[in-house]
């Protein structure tokens, strides 16, 4: 018999210490592996990546990594509008980043990395302008108060 406690919908959505502290020792592993190797692929010839998430499924055999091409938002970046070829280059060469993720991990299992692009960036630019909004700012604004001398 287990003496594992079944998933209740309360903490079917949660994620395990484990999974998070597995996860941020993958993402810095996978910086490390990103920087010490070169990916010979014309889509990555020259663009740095940023690593900002990793997920790892309940049982830690699979991750997804949500990156950031260096340089993706800004119009006149050399990645602008290739982020789909770059995400189509890291997911084709995701045998050989497993495989020296393998050799700076001290995990049971290396996990199956998948790359996906991560929104977050584009999310809080438009947070941003949507707060400059002048009718926004408006709402927000209080005026200082003047004191009475008298």
């Amino acid at each position: 018999m287990s003496n594992r406690k079944p998933k209740t919908k309360a903490t079917a959505g949660l994620v395990s210490q484990r999974q998070l502290r597995a996860s941020e020792m993958i993402r810095h592993a996978l910086v490390e592996v990103m920087r010490e190797n070169e990916i010979r692929d014309p889509a990555l010839v020259g663009v740095s990546i940023t690593v900002s998430e990793v997920r790892l499924s309940p049982d830690l055999k699979h991750a997804t990594c949500f990156v950031e091409p260096l340089g993706a938002g800004v119009e006149t970046s050399d990645t602008a509008g290739h982020i789909d070829e770059i995400l189509k280059a890291l997911n084709a060469h995701t045998k050989f980043l497993r495989g020296a993720l393998g050799r700076h991990i001290d995990m049971r299992f290396t996990p199956d990395l998948r790359f996906r692009h991560d929104e977050s960036f584009e999310a809080a630019e438009r947070l941003n302008r949507l707060l400059d909004d002048p009718r926004v700012r408006a709402d927000v604004f209080v005026p200082p108060v003047e004191e009475d001398d008298a």
